[in-house]
């Protein structure tokens, strides 16, 4: 028996809402005209590499322009590089105490605040605060800079011979910083203001306000430069502008529910003691960065450095632990983090100028600070959920006072005078006169214009992950308390 040939089946043509994410691509080029065949995918695939190929070429024709890169050039904005990366996975530690140290609650708003900030911060100090800080001309001589946007990443052939810094690398390493100044702030208002209320104020605080403070020091030609005020690293520049910043915010908010009862302070334990202290040597290791990548070159002052920046971590974890044993029968945890960062931010503005016996007394004296600084905020009825201000405000000013103290070359107790430490003692004074003047504008401004800078009632004893986030950080997890 025979049976009559079928006739050749037609595949049926997919369509393109019927496709997988992996075959979707593909049926969409063919639907062009002229990519219907393998060959032409294949040329298409080319693109990226010819494009590649016409990058290195014209990074060739550019470095052709320039003289031979010298070893000083490279170490130099390789170390830069370096400890830029080091000073950015600073968030990384910030995040981690804050979270650790306040409620389960709310640890995706902390999170996201701390991981967000900083890309508010680079985007802020790329657009304006860069150009204000540094690259502007003065409208009000060393005191305002204004004019022209974003930075001109050129590199020169004086750069490369001279071993400077190329731009690029540059504001990496300032950007940096700009965004530590923000996610101090992110500490004094915990678990109670809103995600938006506080992404605009960062923007404003990375755009003019850190960079009209900075331009006053770190400039070079600022009017507290020209003074001879010294803050190698940031102790005022960068810790106590964030940390007052914060503090105007933190008063602006009022406490927590629960904070305060009948006049007195009442703990709200953090969740997570692990991270808090995974979060505290993270930050260690970025202070590497932070204190001997402002050298801004690789010479033999960078080791002189990180030796300063260790003892001194080392003399405040001893002081706050030997003091919050005394002050509650027990070593606090929460406060040998908090030493160790009191130390820190302590030696961050004299780290170049002491000896090493000097770095260890310093750090010592900021772990001591901060205990009793805790316990008078407290006593102010100003709600710090972390600490915040005191490690890096009440520490921020000790340190720099401390370089007025024992500078090798210029300190009172090294024989040269009351003159550094009163030089020392007006940048203090100024830079917290600024910031909290131009941040209490800020804050009510935004306050104004949002309807407030404080979440619900509901909100905050629900939690701020699901009021601001409608998510939780440990979902599967029962909370006790929160």
């Amino acid at each position: 028996m025979t049976t009559a040939p079928l006739p050749p089946s037609r595949r049926r043509t997919m369509r393109l809402q019927e496709a997988s994410l992996l075959e979707g691509p593909m049926l969409l080029l063919r639907s062009i005209r002229g990519f219907s065949s393998n060959r032409s995918i294949t040329w298409l695939a080319c693109v990226p590499f010819a494009l590649f190929g016409l990058g290195v070429f014209n990074l060739s024709a550019h470095a052709a322009d320039l003289p031979e890169l010298t070893p000083g050039f490279l170490a130099n904005n390789l170390w830069l590089l370096i400890a830029a990366v080091l000073v950015i996975f600073m968030n990384a530690g910030f995040a981690m105490v804050e979270a650790g140290m306040c409620r389960q609650k709310n640890a995706v708003n902390i999170l996201a605040k701390n991981l967000f900030v900083f890309t508010l911060a680079v985007t802020a100090y790329w657009f304006i605060g860069f150009q204000i800080m540094y690259k502007a001309d003065w409208v009000i001589p060393g005191v305002l800079k204004f004019g022209g946007l974003f930075f001109d990443p050129a590199v020169t052939a004086g750069m490369v011979t001279n071993g400077d810094l190329v731009p690029s690398v540059d504001f990496l390493f300032q950007a940096a910083f700009a965004g530590t100044a923000a996610t101090i702030v992110s500490g004094l208002v915990a678990e109670r203001i809103k995600f938006g209320e506080f992404v605009v104020f960062s923007l404003i605080l990375t755009a003019f306000i850190y960079p009209i403070a900075g331009s006053w020091q770190w400039n070079g030609d600022g009017w507290l430069a020209e003074a001879g005020f010294i803050d190698f690293a940031g102790s005022t520049l960068v810790h106590s502008v964030g940390a007052w910043a914060g503090l105007v915010g933190a008063i602006a908010l009022g406490p927590r529910i629960g904070k305060f009862v009948g006049g007195k302070a009442q703990a709200l334990p953090g969740h997570n003691m692990a991270i808090a202290t995974l979060g505290c040597l993270i930050l260690w290791i970025g202070w590497y960065g932070f204190n001997a990548g402002s050298q801004l070159a690789m010479d033999a002052a960078v080791p002189y450095i990180a030796v300063t920046t260790t003892l001194a971590a080392a003399g405040g974890a001893i002081g706050a632990t030997i003091i919050s044993t005394l002050y509650s029968g027990k070593p606090d945890l929460t406060m040998i983090i908090n030493g160790i960062l009191a130390g820190l931010v302590s030696i961050t503005a004299g780290c170049d100028g002491v000896a090493m016996w000097a770095a260890w007394l310093i750090g010592l004296i900021g772990g001591v600070i901060v205990v009793f600084s805790v316990a008078f905020i407290d006593g102010l009825q100003v709600d710090d959920p972390v600490g915040a201000f005191s490690v890096h405000g009440t520490c921020g000013i000790w340190g720099t006072l401390a370089v007025g103290l024992f500078n090798t070359d210029a300190g009172l107790l090294t024989g040269h005078g009351f003159s550094q430490l009163g030089v020392q003692a007006l940048g203090c004074i100024s830079y917290a006169v600024f910031i909290v003047v131009s941040c209490w504008i800020a804050w009510s401004v935004i306050g104004a214009l949002f309807g407030g800078i404080r979440v619900t009632e509901a909100e905050e004893i629900e939690g701020l992950d699901i009021g601001e986030h409608g998510m939780e950080a440990y979902p599967d997890f029962a909370s006790a308390g929160n």
